[in-house]
C-alpha cells in the first residue's frame, strides 16, 4: 500500500515531477537579486498541467475552507500576473467573486490599481503563487485596505520560508496560508531522489541565510 501523504507534501511532488520547481545544490541558480540558490520555482508550469492544476486548486479550497473558513471571506483577490489564474480558478471553485491588483496604478483610463468591483467592507483574501520575501503580495494587501477593505489572509501555492517573509507578514497582521514550502519539498525531493542525502543539509542552510548562503558555498567570489 502506497504511503498517504499530506497535503503539503503532495504539492510538493506535484511541482517536482512537472518540473514547476527544479533543484540543483552543486550548481545553484543565480536569481536576478544576485543571490545564489539551490533552488528555482516557476509555478506558472502549473497552468499547463491540467489534472495537476486541478488539484491544486482543489488542495488550495480546502485550505483555504479549514483555516480561514468560507463564510469568513467574501472575495478573492489576485496578485498581477502570478496570482490571477490560481485566483480566478480558486474563486470559481468556492463561488466567490473575484478582482486583481496590479503592481502599480495604471497611466491610463481611469488609472485603477484594483480591476473588478472592490467595495468598502469587504473581506477579501489575497492569492499568490510563491513567496519569496513577501514584499509583492503585502503590496497588493495595503492596496486592498486602501480602498477600505478588509485583507487579512493570504493564500500561496508555495513559500521559499524566508525569515524576511515571515517578519513581514506578521508585521503585517496578515496570516500566510501556503500550500507547500521549501523545507517540506526538500525532504521530498531527498525521499524521491530528485537530490543526493549529504545535499539535504546545505539546501536546507539556504532557507536560513539566502543571502549569504553563496558566499559560504564559495560562489560569487
Amino acid at each position: 500500500m502506497a504511503e498517504k501523504l499530506s497535503s503539503e507534501e503532495r504539492v510538493a511532488q506535484i511541482l517536482l515531477s512537472i518540473k514547476a520547481v527544479t533543484l540543483n545544490v552543486s550548481k545553484p541558480y543565480k536569481w536576478a537579486s544576485g543571490i545564489y540558490a539551490p533552488i528555482y520555482c516557476d509555478n506558472r508550469i502549473i497552468m499547463s498541467h491540467v489534472k495537476e492544476r486541478r488539484e491544486v486548486i482543489e488542495l488550495m479550497a480546502q485550505k483555504a475552507e479549514k483555516e480561514i473558513g468560507s463564510v469568513n471571506f467574501g472575495k478573492i483577490c489576485g496578485i498581477a500576473t502570478s496570482g490571477i489564474p490560481y485566483g480566478a480558478w480558486l474563486a470559481e471553485k468556492m463561488s466567490k467573486p473575484m478582482v486583481y491588483v496590479r503592481s502599480g496604478e495604471k497611466d491610463h483610463g481611469k488609472g485603477n490599481r484594483i480591476e473588478g468591483e472592490l467595495l468598502k467592507g469587504d473581506r477579501v483574501v489575497m492569492v499568490e503563487d510563491l513567496i519569496s520575501t513577501g514584499w509583492s503580495s503585502l503590496s497588493g494587501v495595503l492596496a486592498v485596505r486602501e480602498k477600505g477593505a478588509e485583507c487579512n489572509h493570504c493564500m500561496a501555492i508555495f513559500t521559499y520560508e524566508m525569515e524576511k517573509a515571515k517578519s513581514a507578514f506578521r508585521d503585517a497582521n496578515c496570516s500566510l496560508h501556503a500550500l507547500t514550502n521549501f523545507s517540506t519539498l526538500v525532504k521530498v525531493a531527498l525521499k524521491n531522489n530528485y537530490i543526493k542525502k549529504e545535499e539535504l543539509q546545505p539546501a536546507l542552510d539556504w532557507s536560513a541565510d539566502p543571502q549569504g548562503w553563496g558566499a559560504a558555498q564559495g560562489l560569487g567570489k
